[in-house]
């Protein structure tokens, strides 16, 4: 299928994109020894697992159905973080992941020995206190009152039997010099427990496939962890891994005017690209401009009811019209994994663009998907 024929909205994930990536992360991999990990909660889309396991170590995981998703699917090494496990649930946790990390020395004593008892290697998450972004809250693990991680002063290393390997996650969207400075305090608070440890996690949040990434400082951090403790290092990003490899194209269903030139279109922001409004930020759209660049500007919004399901304002040089398509670039990334069908909004269907050239269309959802959501 060529890509103007598409049904919209859609997403499109495009495999040479991400194939450029992930050489990209392999390359670290083999320079340093480092293990790198698809996390799931960025990117889950399955179709494209035996593409990612043939460059990354496995996958990593935020709870037991994504668990599940990475052993059936990728069938490699598997971790899993959660702030808290059930009871329920962790037999099954265990039997699927090869690395089980705690939040909380309470965790660790309720479920250590399920876990090893499984052949798991247990780690503990940490909190080096150590905030490097600014302007996104919401994304900081090390902001007051995080509920993720164990700080230095509620460490108890005499519970530390079993436990392997330590965890920290502290950055989103970030370059090296935050994790060098991160590093630094993590060393500062737990360098004395480091020695005992088989191998660390960085965790996510590195954005090492940008443009301007830092690879060779990553790669020496990696490195000074590993000559100074002998530790196996892993990384566990999930933007990295799509990011700028897929899109969202949309229609345009009807304009409007309100004081300002409004399009509506039949994609959503509120139900198929949340992190707009939650971040806030403005998605790019290929072939348009910031308000006034351009000849024509209008303000892009969903068709649902919520007044604020608005994608951002955009010029163009020549005025839109119904039945006009959009691309939106960089959703590949939590844009499929954080639709909801809010108002009985379809959700968009799922395309892979092969290497080819050739579109095809791996998933569609209908009425049912929305009925059977809901009891």
């Amino acid at each position: 299928m060529r890509f103007e024929e598409l049904p919209t909205p859609c997403y499109v994930v495009d495999e040479a994109l991400v194939e450029k990536n992930l050489k990209i992360l392999n390359g670290i991999m083999e320079r340093t020894g480092a293990k790198i990990v698809l996390a799931q909660k960025a990117f889950s889309m399955s179709t494209i697992y035996p593409l990612i396991g043939k460059y990354l170590t496995g996958t990593t995981a935020s709870g037991l159905y994504e668990a599940r998703l990475g052993h059936e699917e990728m069938g490699k090494e598997n971790h899993i973080f959660a702030p808290a496990y059930r009871e329920d649930e962790i037999d099954d946790i265990v039997s699927l992941c090869d690395h089980v990390i705690f939040n909380s020395f309470s965790q660790l004593e309720r479920f250590k020995q399920k876990a090893l008892d499984a052949g798991s290697k247990v780690g503990l998450r940490i909190n080096p206190e150590c905030s490097t972004q600014a302007g996104h809250e919401i994304y900081d693990p090390c902001s007051p009152g995080s509920r993720f991680g164990v700080k230095q002063e509620d460490f108890r290393s005499e519970l530390l039997d079993g436990v392997s390997g330590l965890h920290f996650h502290t950055l989103c969207q970030q370059n090296a010099d935050d994790l060098e400075t991160t590093l630094h305090a993590v060393e500062e608070r737990f360098g004395q427990w480091l020695p005992q440890m088989e191998w660390i996690n960085f965790g996510g949040g590195h954005h090492i496939t940008r443009d301007d990434y830092d690879i060779p400082r990553l790669e020496a951090c990696i490195k000074s962890f590993q000559d100074k403790y002998g530790l196996e290092v892993y990384l566990e990003p999930g933007e990295a891994i799509a990011l700028n490899a897929g899109y969202l194209v949309t229609t345009v269903l009807d304009l409007h005017q309100n004081g300002i030139e409004i399009a509506i279109l039949d994609t959503s922001a509120t139900c198929h690209m949340p992190d707009v409004l939650e971040m806030p930020y403005r998605p790019p759209l290929f072939g348009s401009g910031e308000p006034g660049e351009k000849p024509f500007t209008y303000r892009l919004g969903g068709p649902t009811c919520l007044t604020g399901d608005v994608i951002g304002d955009y010029s163009f040089d020549q005025p839109l019209k119904s039945g006009d398509r959009l691309v939106f670039g960089d959703m590949a990334i939590y844009s499929m994994v954080k639709t909801n069908t809010f108002n009985g909004m379809p959700l968009p269907a799922i395309v892979v663009k092969h290497q080819d050239g050739d579109c095809q269309v791996v998933r569609q959802f209908g009425y049912q998907d929305f009925k059977t959501r809901l009891a």
